[in-house]
């Protein structure tokens, strides 16, 4: 069974010569943008291997200058892939850790006996697995006081500078281009020292090391220790890293980045895989620095970048605009820019469709879904029980609408969204109502009493909601997703709630996806036997629930893509509140009226729960119904811009296809 198979969606292919190019020419025009020396890899592993390998070499070559490498070591997920490939050189035997002298980079603090510890991580990914000495392994004294933090502080930048100084620190760079707990506003200067960790950061913890009670605190290397290092190897996997790694690597020497500060650093390197090199210029923007392999998708990026930039709409691109923005290429490769202007402008045409089932009886030849069969037996998968209205919420009206034979599959229950003060609304109402209707027996009682005593008493960092607290959310969730699916149209029994068990934890801290949660999925999918299937396409979190529900979907669509239905289904992917598709991989362009608009707001607004009091809105100001009008808005305010029909708003899709 596959279950990663999200991490291989890729929506272009990249040319190898943009992200490793052959000779010192080539390479010199490609990277020219950058400031950090850096290597792109097709994979997270591939890149892994390359600093594995590196970091062996530079442990044998001061093995052999100085009988010692002293090495600081970061314990971020990223850089769990390139201890796995250390044990594995170290098992075969081509490297030894016994004169290796480990720092730990960074330590919570202060520690809890039963809180996440970086060390702790370090033991357990790598440091336990090699033959590294335990007096060779140092890290943040967990006995240390406030009181006398500064000292010690001074006392651990001793002990490496006895060391010899460091020869390497190996680290990942963080989501906000942190290097350690070295946020932005570190100074290059700055040493080890005590900090306040961002809420964004404590977050990251939470899911990095699946507790509910993250540290505010830590202590760190500072960028000063980290700079003072002979070498600096650090990396990047996946997407959500590519706007902070070409900030960094391309952008100013800024303390709102500290990575970027490498950019002073004779002998620092980074490793990257393509997403998250996806904003480097040679990757995003390959015309400005070389000669291009034009695929219809890099020509239509690259129309809409030059539309952006001259403030025209496609069709009034000239010969001029093409050539005085290095895009004279397409102009001898099309004959003139109308040429290349008439062919971007009718492929984002036909990607525009009222009918995201398809429409009956007409020419579907530039159609982006087929006409027949109709109706079409229709399932959404929504990872939370109101994804499906936030994210797609106009097209799902357009479906039921247009005589489609809709199903809706909410995979998880969503019940640790609900907040208690939500919860005890029902429980007031109840309280009043159930001697009128005489419900007011001695379990009901119990129950309320219960339930109201944990709340009152509940810590809400610690404390997990009971069952009997879990099942009355979740109940909760399923009204409210009910009520917004009769508001819609869909049939009563055509409505899922699946309960996939990686999330029923009553926690933050989710469990593992299995076959079990994919064979409730696969059930499903082999009762309607479905024509079409629209999945949630947020692949930006490799360890968010939206990412394991999609994997979830992706791992049964696999076991069931040699079905006879299958043949016949398509998948369209589809984006939530915060990010829609990039413009050149937008495949079907839904268009959504005032009205349309508005009855999806209608629609988003029956789960009341998840209004102002929802746990998890996150630090956007926005509530999900205006977040899901902005983003709407903004991708139909895009295709007028490039002169296409104005719209009120629009949903967007890309087609999946099983690998």
């Amino acid at each position: 069974m596959k279950t990663n198979l999200s991490s291989q969606i890729s929506l272009e292919r990249i040319p190898k010569r943009y992200y490793d190019p052959q000779g010192e020419l080539e390479q010199a025009a490609l990277r020219r943008e950058e400031k950090i020396y850096t290597r792109i890899f097709e994979n997270m592993n591939d890149g892994s291997a390359y600093l594995a390998r590196h970091v062996v070499e530079l442990i044998k070559k001061n093995l052999a200058a100085k009988n010692r490498c002293v090495i600081a070591l970061g314990a971020g997920r990223s850089t769990h892939s390139v201890y796995a490939h250390l044990i594995e050189m170290y098992e075969k035997g081509e490297v030894s850790f016994d004169r290796v002298i480990v720092f730990n980079l960074s330590e919570f603090f202060p520690l809890q006996p039963d809180g996440p510890s970086t060390l702790a991580r370090l033991r357990e990914v790598f440091l336990d697995k090699v033959n590294v000495r335990p007096e060779n392994i140092h890290t943040i004294n967990p006995a240390v006081t406030l009181d006398d933090m500064f000292a010690y502080c001074r006392e651990y930048e001793q002990q490496i500078a006895d060391c010899g100084g460091l020869d390497l620190t190996l680290c990942e760079v963080g989501p906000q281009g942190s290097l350690a707990f070295n946020e932005p506003g570190s100074l290059s200067t700055s040493v080890t020292r005590l900090v306040l960790l961002s809420p964004d950061v404590r977050h990251d913890i939470k899911k990095e090391y699946k507790v509910d009670n993250a540290p505010k605190t830590a202590v760190t290397l500072g960028m000063g220790n980290i700079l003072a290092s002979s070498r600096v190897m650090t990396m990047a996997w996946g997407e959500t890293r590519a706007k902070v790694v070409a900030e960094a690597m391309e952008g100013p020497v800024t303390d709102n980045v500290p990575a970027s500060f490498l950019q002073l650093h004779n002998h620092a390197r980074i490793a990257l895989d393509l997403q998250a090199a996806s904003d480097l210029t040679r990757i995003s923007h390959p015309w400005k620095v070389t000669s291009c392999e034009w695929t219809d998708k890099l020509i239509r990026r690259a129309i809409v970048w030059l539309c952006q930039l001259t403030g025209k709409p496609i069709l009034k691109l000239t010969n001029k605009d093409y050539n005085d923005n290095g895009l004279g290429e397409l102009v001898a490769l099309y004959g003139s820019a109308y040429n290349v202007n008439i062919k971007v402008f009718n492929e984002l045409q036909h990607t525009i469709t009222g009918w995201p089932g398809g429409k009956p009886n007409a020419d579907d030849t530039y159609r982006p879904e087929r006409a027949n069969p109709f109706p079409k037996r229709v399932i959404i998968f929504s990872p939370h029980p109101d994804d499906d209205v936030i994210s797609m919420g106009g097209t799902f009206r357009r479906l039921v609408d247009q005589g489609h034979d809709v199903h809706v599959a909410y995979e998880t229950s969503g019940n640790i969204a609900v907040g208690d003060e939500d919860m005890m609304r029902y429980f007031m109402m109840m309280d009043k109502i159930a001697p009128m209707f005489g419900f007011d027996v001695e379990e009901y009682k119990r129950l309320s009493s219960d339930v109201t005593s944990f709340v009152k008493s509940k810590n809400s960092d610690r404390d997990v909601d009971t069952k009997e607290i879990r099942e009355i959310k979740t109940m909760i969730r399923q009204a409210e997703a009910t009520i917004a699916c009769n508001y819609i149209g869909v049939k009563p029994d055509h409505i899922h709630f699946l309960r996939l068990p990686f999330y029923e934890t009553g926690t933050i801290k989710k469990g593992e996806l299995t076959e079990k949660d994919v064979n409730i999925v696969k059930k499903l999918l082999q009762e309607v036997k479905p024509n079409q299937i629209f999945v949630a396409g947020d692949l930006a979190d490799p360890h968010g629930t939206h990412r394991v529900c999609t994997d979830a979907v992706l791992a049964a669509i696999d076991e069931l893509k040699g079905e006879k239905w299958m043949k016949d289904c398509r998948i369209w992917m589809y984006r939530g509140a915060w990010a829609e598709w990039e413009i050149d991989h937008i495949e079907m362009a839904v268009p959504i009226s005032p009205e349309e608009l508005r009855n999806k707001r209608n629609s988003i607004l029956k789960h009341q729960s998840q209004m102002e009091n929802a746990p998890f809105l996150g630090d956007d100001d926005r509530l999900f119904w205006q977040r899901a009008e902005d983003r709407n808005r903004a991708t139909a305010a895009l295709y007028n811009s490039l002169g296409l029909a104005s719209y009120e708003a629009m949903e967007a899709f890309v087609e999946y296809h099983p690998l």
